[in-house]
């Protein structure tokens, strides 16, 4: 994350110029080609008409263009097969969740446990409706297979088939104790459920009952048409796409981004209706979200299924990042002290190729091909020493300059800054450093878990630090509200006495503070 944010403070910005050309044929055939080419060569780079630089050089198009007549030179129609999409692994189901359904990693792995542990559907009891989440396997048992082909033949129809069942290949990394996910009954559909889950599980077993049930339907049948134009030596084109057959599409989006196109023959002459003109100027690459990051994490080999929304997690819960404007993971000046710290001081350790490095050495050690104190003695030799001396220069590192936060001290009225002390980060007074005039205005900063408060009903529960640095919980109305616990309220009701349902422990469990019910946890052995 850091490494990407000094990308985008060194990035410098190039101009450049598209040009669109609409145009149309006497019988109403419309066209909007994007100029490409000039002299048959190339005016594209890194998919943007880099080679278009001033509107000087744009407006010399635009006259060529115009001073020349404009005609199709050729015009290419292929048919092509598009293959469904894998089950969901762990990333990929943090991805798409993250991607269609803003849920935060976390937020996905808790709804997902919570299918996997069972709902209580009235005539079947409780149900686990989802297999385990923590994966990186795209294998799919032949029962779970045979049952997908025979829903997919009775609600589609037999085209809709393919002749063998689709087999995917996971990475040569992956574990692969734990099937993909997928539900464990595809007959129990999404809307056979709805009325038993809250809206988010709702639509959370939607998307895995129909990427898995989409997995195993047939390919999808996309013609692709291309058209190319010129004028002078100008060439342009335009790109189309029709579908001959939606396949799997019928259940799991297609996300088509380019719509049909009219016939043309070779040859045929075009009227110019308008040439547009747009200055562009490269972008920056944008900062991660939370699907982008578990992405890159996934495909450099760092982490695993169980951890992917932990390391997430921590990255804010530790304040090293933050939400820009966007959503995206934006690195605090303390994430940026830190990450300082760490490169300087263990360069190899903080290395992505040597956390890939570790997890392999680990996976050899769990199949029996290496042995564990060799392993860790190869690691520990140069770690220790490392710690060591960094140990003692850790206690000169200067904390993180204070930043502002755009609001006044209520008390002075000068400006607010975030600044970090021995229990974390805080909101104070930029006064606070005036010797004659001090300011020393503080509060909190409030970190909120999206649950609403047990007592009141109408605030949040949010997160706060004692002042020995233990986090507790409260209500966002504090004063008006003084709802207070040590543990982390989950949102839920004790089915018993109807109290606040907290976790606990470092097990996690979901016990109730009043009469001690705890929530019975499925066993996580098995694919079922």
């Amino acid at each position: 994350i850091c490494d990407r944010e000094e990308e985008i403070e060194s990035f410098v910005p190039q101009e450049y110029w598209n040009l669109t050309v609409s145009a149309g044929t006497t019988d109403g055939r419309a066209y909007s080609f994007r100029v490409d080419k000039r002299d048959g060569k190339s005016l594209i780079k890194d998919g943007k008409t880099l080679l278009i630089s001033s509107e000087e050089e744009a407006l010399k198009i635009e006259r060529e263009i115009r001073s020349n007549p404009l005609e199709i030179v050729d015009f290419v129609a292929k048919d092509g097969k598009r293959k469904p999409p894998p089950p969901f692994k762990t990333s990929s189901l943090q991805q798409e969740a993250s991607r269609r359904l803003n849920f935060a990693p976390r937020r996905t792995m808790s709804l997902a446990q919570s299918l996997y542990e069972g709902v209580s559907v009235p005539g079947r009891g409780t149900i686990g409706l989802i297999t385990y989440m923590r994966t990186d396997s795209l294998r799919l048992s032949q029962a779970a297979v045979q049952k997908a082909r025979q829903l997919i033949r009775s609600r589609y129809g037999e085209r809709y088939v393919p002749e063998k069942p689709q087999v995917f290949e996971g990475k040569s990394r992956s574990q692969d104790a734990h099937e993909a996910i997928r539900p464990t009954e595809v007959s129990i559909t999404p809307e056979d459920v709805k009325d038993h889950l809250d809206r988010d599980q709702f639509r959370l077993y939607e998307l895995i009952w129909k990427r898995f049930v989409a997995c195993q339907m047939a390919p999808s049948v996309i013609a692709r048409t291309t058209v190319e134009a010129r004028a002078g030596s100008i060439g342009m084109r335009q790109s189309g796409v029709t579908v001959r057959f939606e396949g799997w599409g019928a259940v799991w989006p297609l996300d088509m981004k380019e719509e049909a196109l009219a016939e043309a023959e070779k040859g045929e002459r075009l009227q110019v209706k308008e040439i547009r003109k747009e200055q562009m100027f490269t972008r920056p690459p944008a900062r991660y979200n939370e699907a982008g990051l578990i992405k890159v994490l996934e495909d450099k080999g760092v982490g695993r299924p169980s951890t992917y929304a932990a390391i997430v997690q921590t990255l804010y819960d530790r304040r090293y990042v933050i939400k820009d404007e966007e959503k995206r993971m934006k690195p605090t000046a303390l994430g940026r002290t830190v990450d300082g710290f760490l490169k300087e001081h263990f360069p190899h350790i903080v290395d992505v190729t040597f956390t890939a490095g570790m997890e392999e050495n680990l996976d050899e050690v769990e199949s029996s091909r290496r042995r564990w104190v060799e392993v860790v003695r190869e690691f520990w030799d140069d770690f220790f020493s490392t710690l060591s001396e960094a140990d003692e220069k850790a206690k000169r590192v200067p904390p993180p300059p204070p930043e502002p936060v755009g609001e006044d001290c209520p008390q002075c009225g000068r400006p607010l800054v975030k600044r970090w002390g021995r229990f974390g980060e805080f909101i104070g007074c930029s006064g606070y450093s005036d010797k004659e005039n001090k300011c020393t205005y503080t509060r909190p900063i409030v970190d909120t878990l999206g649950v609403k408060c047990p007592k009141c009903k109408e605030g949040e529960v949010v997160r706060r630090k004692g002042k020995k640095g233990r986090p507790f919980y409260g209500c966002s109305r504090y004063p008006d509200c003084d709802f207070v616990s040590w543990q982390q309220p989950t949102g839920e009701e004790c089915p018993n006495c109807g109290g606040v349902v907290v976790i606990k422990g470092r097990k996690k469990e979901r016990v109730c503070s009043v009469c001690g019910w705890k929530k019975a946890k499925k066993k996580e052995d098995g694919d079922e």
